[in-house]
């Protein structure tokens, strides 16, 4: 679904001089497939998924999307920031709403499909009241919503789930979860919890913690039945890919690396 393939990015300095955020990055991430990017802050990831939106050129290299390459922001690609970018002046509906208004598609069933997502989210009975009005949960289910609305089919999130307390963060995971069980989607996420990135992910990506940043293997998780996954976390596997993403992400290279087939380093 989407191929990186030799990125390096820089940015100006005050004065003169650049400075170096990515370099050779290059990864292949699958149709269909949930995969989650991990590493030190500073080490690149949230520009990363910059890129990959097409919300910033890269210096060098390519990406490209469904086979096509990406030369700027894509229709069918979903971004969900750390922050949820939701409009403090706006209702939750005028929220959901935003992706088909600056597309022209609230004629014909765009408003249906907002409010059949809203109340399948759960979010139909506050749809009147505003961001500040809301919980965290709550305001990373609209942030969903939002994404949800404008049909894609690459969903990139930045640390979604950051400011949630544990508890909250653990249901927001299996929301997540039930949402892709019945959507095709592609998600691509940027995360600092190994333990997140373990539980939700199908692939993990480690970067290098030394500027600039890189991509220094690929973790596969094999978890047998994908549903249900309750009870996942008290499972010895669990523990093991833990430990071989935690030995990499402190310097050790993960390679191409699955737990289930005891070749993980």
């Amino acid at each position: 679904m989407v191929r990186l393939s030799g990125l390096s990015l820089s940015y100006p300095l005050e004065g003169k001089g650049r400075a170096d955020a990515l370099r050779g990055v290059s990864a292949q991430f699958e149709e269909g497939k949930f995969s989650a990017i991990i590493g030190p802050s500073g080490c690149g990831k949230t520009s990363l998924i910059k890129i990959m939106a097409g919300l910033v050129p890269p210096s060098e290299g390519t990406v490209s999307v469904d086979g096509s390459l990406l030369t700027g922001a894509r229709e069918r690609t979903a971004v969900i920031f750390q922050d949820y970018g939701l409009l403090p002046w706006k209702t939750v509906r005028a929220n959901a709403e935003l992706p088909l208004r600056i597309r022209g598609g609230l004629k014909g069933g765009g408003r249906q499909k907002v409010q059949s997502l809203l109340a399948e989210f759960g979010l139909d009975p506050f749809a009147s009241r505003y961001p500040h009005q809301l919980s965290g949960g709550m305001k990373q289910r609209l942030a969903i919503v939002r994404a949800l609305t404008a049909n894609p089919e690459l969903l990139l999130m930045d640390e979604p789930f950051s400011s949630l307390d544990s508890l909250t963060r653990e249901d927001a995971q299996d929301f997540l979860l039930a949402v892709r069980k019945d959507r095709r989607l592609t998600v691509i996420m940027v995360t600092h919890s190994i333990e997140e990135a373990v539980y939700l992910a199908d692939f993990v990506y480690v970067m290098s913690g030394v500027s600039p940043g890189s991509i220094t293997g690929r973790v596969t998780i094999s978890r047998g039945e994908p549903w249900p996954r309750a009870g996942f976390r008290e499972d010895a596997r669990f523990q093991e890919y833990c430990g071989v993403l935690r030995r990499a992400c402190r310097g050790g290279r993960a390679g191409h690396a699955s737990c289930a087939t005891g070749d993980a380093p």
